[in-house]
């Protein structure tokens, strides 16, 4: 099997973290890139494994040594996912998974677009958007979770709404209405793209 990069995408509350957990715990020979971000952790959040919790500056400082693969602003804060994780898996011959917005993923084809040929070859990817059931369960999701605003929520579904429209561009497309269901779809997603 040749080594994958991927990419899952999804609205904040789609349930893309748990299938993205669920993936990895099946699948442990999948390399998880943590990102970098400018956010505060969240409780529970530990620097180094759920992400790499930065400064604005540094972050800023990243970007200007063209230290990440993709960056982007999301919901207000800065993420992005380090060149270097990325390669340092890669050259092990093993998958990687990124858990980027959107904006991350266009920069990443942008970026594997003009890699040579020889490199496209022996790297496969694959990038898949996770839908929510509806937005009505999407809203009902991100009240249940009681870690934003109202305010907040608005801008999250008013978010979703566009990255759904981008969702057109993603080779593969997931509805995340039973976990179960939506887990052995991705499961077969990577399975017959790491077969190819």
């Amino acid at each position: 099997m040749k080594p994958l990069l991927i990419v899952i995408s999804a609205p904040s509350g789609a349930g893309k973290s748990t299938l993205c957990n669920r993936l990895l715990a099946i699948r442990p020979d999948i390399t998880y890139s943590i990102s970098c971000t400018t956010r505060a952790p969240r409780g529970g959040e530990v620097d180094g494994c759920h992400y790499f919790f930065m400064t604005p500056t540094a972050f800023e400082e990243k970007v200007a040594e063209g230290a990440f693969l993709e960056h982007a602003v999301v919901h207000g804060n800065r993420y992005g996912t380090l060149k270097q994780t990325v390669n340092e898996a890669m050259q092990q011959q093993r998958s990687v998974l990124l858990d980027i917005d959107v904006q991350g993923v266009r920069q990443v084809r942008d970026t594997l677009a003009v890699l040579p040929h020889e490199h496209r070859m022996t790297t496969g990817f694959v990038d898949i958007f996770i839908h929510p059931p509806s937005m009505e369960e999407l809203q009902r999701r991100l009240l249940k979770r009681g870690e934003d605003t109202p305010v907040v929520i608005e801008r999250r579904l008013e978010n979703a709404k566009r990255e759904i429209e981008d969702a057109g561009r993603y080779r593969y497309q997931v509805v995340n209405d039973v976990l179960e269901t939506a887990l052995q779809e991705l499961l077969g997603i990577v399975e017959k793209e790491q077969a190819q």
